[in-house]
């Protein structure tokens, strides 16, 4: 592994933990040569999927493209580049679940969506308008509108199961 400052191969590990889920290994190391400590990620090579794009090209999936688009939505939220990670290895993994050799470049714009619908409503709202491509202000209304309307509908059942009854509005006399 080389240093990213001054690209020796001479270095040492300082620390190794098991990812969270166990499918990963983050390791501490430090130059030899200019003391720079940097860290590195081992996980288990899996087979992904290729991606069909749009015109028909296929490519090898990119957990890179996946990364850049989640940190792009997320950009100035309140979400840890740890979580931003999860997500990632999350897509990545709904995708190896199905098992297929290839998979619509939707498929995993849909898995991202998702994931970011769960995470982060504005995140999932600013990958939205790029990923849908929204014409006009009015599809993006529509998609706000949706979202709102589901999250008003989890609060209701939220307060149900909390057995907290909604109060009916005071008659002003």
């Amino acid at each position: 592994m080389k240093c990213p400052a001054c690209r020796d191969l001479n270095n040492r590990v300082i620390d190794s933990r098991l990812g969270k889920d166990g499918d990963v290994i983050r390791r501490r190391r430090e130059c030899e040569k200019c003391a720079r400590r940097f860290t590195t990620y081992e996980r288990v090579e899996d087979y992904l999927p290729s991606v069909v794009k749009k015109d028909g090209r296929r490519e090898s999936f990119d957990r890179m493209k996946v990364l850049a688009g989640l940190k792009k939505a997320c950009e100035k939220r309140p979400i840890s580049v740890e979580t931003i990670e999860e997500t990632a290895d999350t897509v990545e993994r709904t995708l190896l679940e199905k098992g297929d050799k290839e998979v619509p470049s939707s498929a995993v714009g849909e898995a991202i969506m998702a994931a970011l619908h769960d995470l982060d409503s504005v995140a999932y709202v600013r990958f939205a308008s790029v990923y849908r491509s929204f014409q006009d202000i009015d599809e993006f209304v529509d998609e706000l509108e949706d979202l709102l309307k589901e999250r008003r509908g989890a609060r209701k059942a939220r307060r149900k199961r909390a057995g907290v009854v909604a109060k009916a509005p005071r008659s002003e006399s």
